[in-house]
């Protein structure tokens, strides 16, 4: 039995659309990280879930306010200012990338906002200039739908999971270069310095952290999965229990532990949110105490009401 709350989205049945998709978010992505004002970590560029889709939040543009919002509800781009200028374009398939970017700035100069980005693909293989990309053109609005409603369940429950921690912890926020949804928690302790890393690890590991998301599969894990996973990793981390039993696991990510829960795994279970939670709390117990975490004066106490 599955829950009928979470469809299934197999990788291999929506991988094309799940590239051009993301690839989609990219043009988006960096066009927040060239208008928005910076912020620790990263966190100035995520996109976020919202009531029908994916969005930038408010950026601001000289007098402006501009807001870029994937509407999956209707499955249309929609770019909004605070002086009432909006664009729709409308996602299909057949729409391939260079369209898409062709047309998203089309619609931005009609309103007055001139950009400059750095125009091509971000930790994407293989990697092309987006008004050179004809080749991922997929758009099915079925599984694009599902991919929704699976956010829409992830993010709050991801939300109440921040909720319980009192250190500092970053929101709750999609990624594009790495299209996951994420939630991550700091220890307050500065991390080991990456040696020969790109600037853009090296600014995001700074501090120790202990990370929990969901991915809709890639090369390396070929299904949709939740994740936790530490760093620095501590000695020891793969000996500790992970829940729900049975499902949840530790396996090896580019030399390193990282706990995985199948999304799969997930659509079984009777309380789906309460398993989630299972698993990302056991998860983060694992890290924080390998690492030697403050566990007691970094948690909330839940009062029943």
């Amino acid at each position: 039995m599955t829950n009928n709350i979470l469809p299934p989205l197999p990788l291999d049945q929506w991988l094309e659309t799940k590239k051009t998709l993301h690839l989609y978010t990219q043009v988006i992505g960096k066009i927040k990280l060239a208008l928005m004002p910076y912020k620790n970590h990263w966190w100035h560029i995520p996109l976020y879930v919202n009531a029908r889709g994916i969005g930038t939040s408010p950026m601001p543009y000289k007098d402006r306010l501009l807001e870029l919002n994937f509407d999956f509800c209707r499955h249309a781009l929609i770019i909004n200012t605070n002086h009432s200028e909006t664009e729709v374009i409308e996602l299909k398939d057949g729409l391939c990338v260079a369209s898409f970017y062709k047309e998203v700035f089309d619609a931005l100069k009609r309103i007055n906002v001139e950009v400059q980005i750095l125009a091509k693909s971000y930790a994407f293989e293989p990697q092309v200039a987006f008004a050179d990309d004809t080749l991922h053109c997929s758009y099915q609005k079925d599984h694009v739908t599902r991919y929704w409603q699976i956010l829409s369940f992830i993010d709050p429950v991801l939300k109440t999971f921040s909720g319980r921690f009192l250190g500092k912890c970053s929101p709750v926020h999609l990624f594009w270069h790495s299209f996951d949804i994420a939630v991550t928690r700091f220890s307050g302790r500065r991390g080991p310095d990456m040696q020969g890393t790109n600037k853009v690890n090296a600014e995001a590991y700074s501090h120790e952290v202990i990370s929990s998301g969901f991915w809709a599969g890639d090369d390396n894990v070929q299904e949709p999965a939740f994740y936790t996973y530490a760093y620095p990793s501590p000695p020891g981390i793969t000996n500790e229990a992970l829940s729900p039993g049975g499902e949840a696991r530790w396996i090896d990510s580019n030399g390193s532990p990282m706990a995985l829960y199948p999304y799969e795994a997930l659509r079984r279970e009777g309380k789906p949110a309460e398993a989630l939670l299972q698993f990302l709390e056991s998860a983060y117990q694992a890290g924080a105490k390998c690492a030697g975490w403050d566990i007691a004066a970094l948690t909330k106490t839940i009062q029943a009401t």
